[in-house]
């Protein structure tokens, strides 16, 4: 693991919480994109040299549509930059880690993405990221 790369933070209105986000660090954010294939729309603050991911359901079905329901706004994920994901995978597999995709799948950010269960990180889902060429 290189470093964190961001923290995911479920929120029910993208448009208020950039606000909020704005105001605490005092910028506005870099980026907003969706990820159809996810369900997800999401908007990006850097903060040192990691990232704030805010993600907001764009589908009644999405997973964050799904948290949000069940658990309400907040952390939803923490991310780790990687050099090589499906090494990463290999390793974290063989040290006993859940992994929800095997195969990374294109996640926002120009990134691949890769999810370990929650239950296998003391309730928190985490994500490995590694740069897409």
């Amino acid at each position: 693991m290189n470093k964190i790369e961001h923290i995911g933070i479920a929120v029910k209105d993208i448009n208020a919480a950039n606000k909020i986000y704005q105001k605490l660090l005092g910028y506005e954010h870099y980026k907003t994109e969706e990820v159809a294939s996810e369900g997800v729309k999401t908007s990006f603050f850097t903060c040192g040299e990691s990232k704030i991911e805010l993600l907001e359901a764009s589908t009644k079905d999405s997973p964050i549509a799904k948290f949000i329901d069940k658990k309400g706004e907040g952390v939803h994920h923490i991310a780790f930059s990687v050099s090589d994901i499906r090494a990463e995978v290999r390793r974290l597999k063989k040290e006993g880690f859940v992994v929800l995709n095997e195969e990374p799948k294109k996640g926002a950010d120009n990134k691949w993405v890769v999810f370990l269960h929650p239950k296998s990180s003391n309730g928190v889902l985490v994500e490995l990221c590694q740069e897409r060429e």
